[in-house]
């Protein structure tokens, strides 16, 4: 009896230890919610928050994304990509970011973390309308109870001393205009986002986000080039934990959770971005304000469980499960 002499793979030597991914995707999140915070450390206009945010983070998403369609080219060469979708995806998610950061400094950054994840709502809306994707009658019933969630956060209710912000309603209504730009993100993500990609589409789609970023930034209120320090520590700061570390740690954890369990982890960026604003920044919501948030983080929970199933995919063709989560924040 002769002994086999081959040396054990790296595989046989030592098993493969697997993370958890509920608790890969709660740090992912935790990291995700700190955004806010930066950017209001960083103190600096909307355009230059989200400029250096994409242009920071291009550098390491680039190569990730370039390692990621060496190793798929034959599958996207198949099924086709389309870089010009992403890009005006990309364009949406500038408007978004540059929104978002007008408004955490208008309403305050746990506040404007929970009204524009209410993307989670107009997302399948937006897929209706242009997909023609059902949805369902419970998730219907959660959008008018969304929005009552936003009047309450936005201070629309209770008067004045209900508020703790400098421009509640405007921070607000940007917020929720930043949610819907994000959600058309998603859907040209959707659309243009080859099989099992996950660094190439949000690469393509920085690209985009940085050169809108730039051109309304430019125009509204400006892009400091120079920001200085400490601010342009806040924004390296930005780019690494919020642009890069906290999707690609959601990114790997979603698609092994089921879809309701990585809703609710997601649902940690607002509610960890408001203790933060508290924490860090010292932000004190309104009762009213603070009822708001839980009613719209309530409705948004309904509307993640309860969207409509995806079309079956055609015969032949192998089901994609790692697509981004709609409730997930750039």
């Amino acid at each position: 009896m002769t002994r086999s002499l081959a040396r054990p793979t790296a595989s046989e030597a030592a098993p493969r230890v697997r993370v958890d991914p509920r608790l890969v995707a709660v740090a992912g999140s935790l990291c995700i919610a700190f955004s806010p915070i930066f950017i209001a450390l960083a103190d600096v206009s909307p355009g230059t928050a989200t400029f250096f945010r994409c242009a920071l983070a291009l550098p390491i998403l680039a190569p990730l994304a370039l390692l990621e369609w060496r190793r798929r080219r034959r599958v996207v060469a198949r099924v086709g990509n389309r870089p010009l979708v992403l890009l005006a995806g990309g364009a949406l998610l500038g408007l978004d970011m540059t929104l978002w950061a007008e408004s955490v400094r208008a309403v305050g950054a746990g506040v404007s973390t929970v009204v524009v994840n209410a993307q989670v709502v107009i997302l399948p809306l937006l897929a209706f309308l242009v997909l023609g994707e059902r949805v369902r009658r419970t998730f219907v019933l959660a959008v008018p109870v969304m929005l009552v969630g936003v009047a309450l956060a936005g201070g629309l209710a209770g008067g004045s001393d209900a508020v703790s912000a400098p421009a509640p309603v405007r921070g607000t209504v940007t917020a929720l205009v930043a949610a819907v730009a994000y959600a058309g993100y998603l859907l040209f993500v959707r659309l243009g986002a080859g099989p099992g990609q996950r660094f190439t589409p949000v690469a393509i789609a920085t690209v985009g986000a940085a050169v809108t970023s730039f051109v309304v930034g430019s125009f509204w209120q400006g892009v400091d080039l120079a920001p200085g320090w400490p601010a342009l520590g806040w924004l390296i700061t930005l780019a690494i934990v919020g642009q890069v570390i906290g999707w690609v740690l959601i990114a790997s954890a979603l698609p092994r959770l089921a879809s309701s369990t990585g809703a609710s982890i997601l649902l940690l960026q607002p509610v960890g971005a408001v203790l933060l604003g508290a924490l860090v920044l010292g932000e004190r919501p309104g009762v009213l304000q603070l009822l708001g948030c839980a009613v719209v983080l309530g409705a948004v929970a309904v509307a993640a469980r309860t969207r409509a199933a995806p079309p079956p995919e055609p015969a032949g063709e192998p089901a994609v499960s790692d697509e981004p989560t709609d409730a997930s924040r750039a």
